[in-house]
């Protein structure tokens, strides 16, 4: 007969958070996410755009095509980074560089 406990089963979100964490794969994680909030978030009409995304230690570095577009960009800033740490759940970017 099979004794089926409630307290025998693991979160597996908690499995993989734990796993994450002990194998220093967060940082690696954060990136990918980083990435696909940009595309998200912006949408296609700026990711389209968009040549290259940079994560790390807080800096977003975006590289884009359109000097136009770069440049109105820059005056929305802090409104995107907090759309984008909405968007990611957690305060991951602190500042970004648009090139």
């Amino acid at each position: 007969m099979r004794n089926n406990k409630k307290e025998d089963f693991v979160d597996m979100k908690e499995v993989l958070k734990n796993f994450k964490t002990e194998n220093n794969l967060q940082k690696g994680f954060d990136k990918v996410d980083v990435n696909k909030a940009w595309e998200q978030v912006m949408g296609p009409g700026i990711s389209n755009y968009t040549t290259h995304v940079k994560f790390d230690n807080g800096t977003l570095l975006v590289s884009l095509s359109s000097s136009v577009l770069r440049q109105e960009l820059l005056y929305g800033r802090s409104k995107i980074v907090e759309n984008l740490n909405e968007h990611l759940g957690k305060e991951l970017i602190q500042k970004i560089i648009l090139r």
